[in-house]
C-alpha cells in the first residue's frame, strides 16, 4: 500500500513519521518501540529507556516451553510492575501442547501485546524447529499463529519475522502467511536468517512486505542512530520502528530519533557526566533486582555498552569485566565520571586511577 493510502484512520497505522501510533490500546506519542533482547531486556533496562523516551518496551524472549512449566527463574521474568507499562511479552516455540499451557499461563497477566518469535538465528533456537525455522514453512507458521490467535488471553497479538532463511524472494509470502492467521502487525528484520546480524538491511525487501500486507509494519534492522531511523522510514515506509541493539548503552536513542523526525537537527548527545549517571542508575536497579552478585554479572555488558568509543577506555573496561562486588563497579563508574568530564576529557593521561 502506498504512504498516502489510509493510514489516518486504520489502527496500528501513523498518519506522519512523526505523528501518534496506535499499537493495540496504546497511543504511543512516537511510532517506536523497545524489542525484546534476550539478556538484556530485563525490568532495569526497560527502566533506563523509558526514562528517555520509551514508551513501550517487551519482556526477554520466553521459551513456552519453560512458561508452561512454571519455573521460578520463568515467573520472575513476567513479572510486572505498576511503572512498567505498557508492556509486551514475547514467546517462542513451536509445539502446540507447550504454547497452549504457556497461554493459559498467561491469563493472569494483563500484557499489552503478545508477539511470537519466528525471526530468531541462533543455532540452539532453529535447530529445535523454532524462531527463524519456522521461516522454511510458512503452513506450519500460520497453524502456529492461528492457534496463538484464538488462544491468546492477551488480545493483541503480533508476530517477529526475518526476511527468510537464505534470501528474501518469499518475505512478502511469508508476511501474508502471518497475516491470514489474524496477527494485528507484523514486526520484520530486515535481514534473512543467514545473515544473522552480519551484511546489511535490505529496505527493497521490507518496503516488498509492507506493500503485501494491510497490518502495520514496524521493522528493526540497523536503526542505531537517528539519520538511520529516518532512512528506514524513507526507503521502507514502514508505520514503526522497532529499536533494539541501538539502545544497549544508549537510552538516549528514543530522544534522539524523537527530536530528528520532528525537527530535522540532531539532538545533544550525551556528557559523560549523563552516561555515568545513567550507568549508576541501571546499576543500582539491577542490583535492586537481582541481589549483588547477579546484578554485577548482568550490569557488566552494559558498562562496556555504555563507554563504547571513548578514547584510552580499554583499561578501564577490562577491570570492569573482572569485578566482583557492587563497590567495584561504582568505584569504575566514578572513575569514568571523572576521566571523560569536560575538564579532563582529551586529557593526554591515559592512567586512570584505578
Amino acid at each position: 500500500m502506498d504512504k498516502g493510502q489510509g493510514p489516518v484512520a486504520r489502527v496500528g497505522r501513523r498518519a506522519e513519521i512523526t505523528g501518534m501510533f496506535t499499537f493495540g490500546k496504546i497511543e504511543l506519542s512516537a511510532p517506536l518501540i523497545l524489542a525484546p533482547l534476550a539478556g538484556v531486556s530485563g525490568y532495569p533496562f526497560r527502566a533506563i529507556n523509558r526514562k528517555w523516551g520509551c514508551e513501550f518496551a517487551f519482556t526477554e524472549m520466553i521459551d513456552t516451553r519453560s512458561l508452561s512449566y512454571g519455573s521460578r527463574a520463568t515467573m520472575a521474568t513476567v513479572k510486572m510492575r505498576p511503572d512498567d507499562r505498557p508492556l509486551g511479552i514475547q514467546i517462542l516455540g513451536e509445539e502446540p501442547e507447550f504454547i497452549l499451557k504457556a497461554l493459559e499461563k498467561l491469563r493472569d497477566y494483563d500484557f499489552d501485546a503478545l508477539d511470537f518469535n519466528a525471526a530468531c538465528p541462533t543455532r540452539k533456537v532453529v535447530a529445535k524447529g523454532k524462531g527463524a525455522d519456522l521461516l522454511l514453512n510458512p503452513p506450519k507458521l500460520n497453524k502456529l499463529l492461528k492457534l496463538i490467535v484464538q488462544n491468546s488471553p492477551i488480545p493483541y497479538v503480533t508476530v517477529k519475522l526475518r526476511l527468510g532463511w537464505d534470501t528474501a524472494v518469499h518475505a512478502a509470502e511469508i508476511a501474508r502467511y502471518a497475516e491470514d492467521a489474524g496477527v494485528k502487525a507484523i514486526f520484520v528484520h530486515g535481514r534473512t536468517k543467514a545473515q544473522a546480524y552480519r551484511g546489511t538491511v535490505d529496505y527493497n525487501a521490507i518496503r516488498e512486505v509492507k506493500k503485501a500486507v494491510k497490518v502495520p509494519v514496524i521493522a528493526s534492522g540497523d536503526i542505531l542512530s537517528a539519520q538511520l531511523a529516518k532512512k528506514m522510514f524513507d526507503e521502507t515506509g514502514c508505520d514503526a520502528l522497532l529499536v533494539a541493539r541501538g539502545a544497549l548503552g544508549n537510552p538516549w536513542i528514543f530522544r534522539e530519533i524523537k527530536t530528528f523526525l520532528e525537527t530535522g537537527k540532531e539532538a545533544e548527545p550525551p556528557t559523560a557526566e549523563d552516561i555515568a549517571s545513567a550507568m549508576r542508575e541501571h546499576f543500582d536497579m539491577c542490583v535492586k533486582c537481582f541481589k549483588e552478585e547477579r546484578g554485577v554479572k548482568k550490569f557488566r555488558k552494559f558498562y562496556l555498552w555504555y563507554t563504547a568509543g571513548f578514547p584510552h577506555i580499554k583499561p578501564l573496561r577490562h577491570h570492569v569485566a573482572c569485578s566482583k562486588t557492587a563497590n567495584e563497579i561504582i568505584h569504575y563508574i566514578d572513575v569514568f565520571r571523572d576521566t571523560y568530564s569536560p575538564r579532563s576529557f582529551g586529557s593526554p593521561n591515559t592512567a586512570f586511577p584505578l
